[in-house]
């Protein structure tokens, strides 16, 4: 088996996801600590062929879509992490996804001059927007802007 690789610009690869016009593209589904009813579009058979969807490969599985509703319709923190869970194997055990983004941080290098709120426990701290910079450390590194 060879693998070929186009290159298209990026007009022509939206419109290749709209329409499912692909045999393999990287994509990431954005996440949040209580998924819900955006997995129906992500996984769900019924968005498996409504362009546009996130559901970009295609699933159809009744298996798929009843673990979505058991996260959607959890009762309880532990049933909810239990149903996501599961759904994860079952998406990694069928090969839909292939993961490849598994670095837990994110890093930035700066001079500590800067102050900030209680920062989210997942994505990017909201640099810069949630930072500012902060005189008295500034003053403690002998930095003044």
């Amino acid at each position: 088996m060879t693998t070929s690789i186009r290159v298209v610009d990026s007009a022509q690869y939206e419109s290749r996801l709209r329409t499912f016009d692909y045999d393999m593209v990287t994509h990431s589904w954005g996440e949040s600590l209580s998924p819900g009813n955006e997995q129906r579009d992500y996984w769900g058979s019924q968005s498996a062929d409504v362009s546009g969807s996130q559901n970009l490969t295609g699933i159809k599985n009744p298996a798929v879509d009843a673990l979505i509703d058991r996260i959607i319709f959890a009762k309880s923190r532990a049933e909810l992490v239990a149903a996501t869970k599961a759904l994860d194997r079952v998406l990694l055990w069928n090969f839909y996804v292939v993961p490849q983004y598994t670095y837990p941080f994110a890093r930035y290098a700066r001079w500590d001059r800067f102050s900030h709120a209680e920062l989210p426990k997942y994505g990017r701290a909201g640099l810069p927007s949630l930072w500012w910079f902060d005189a008295d450390k500034a003053a403690k590194i002998g930095k003044r802007s």
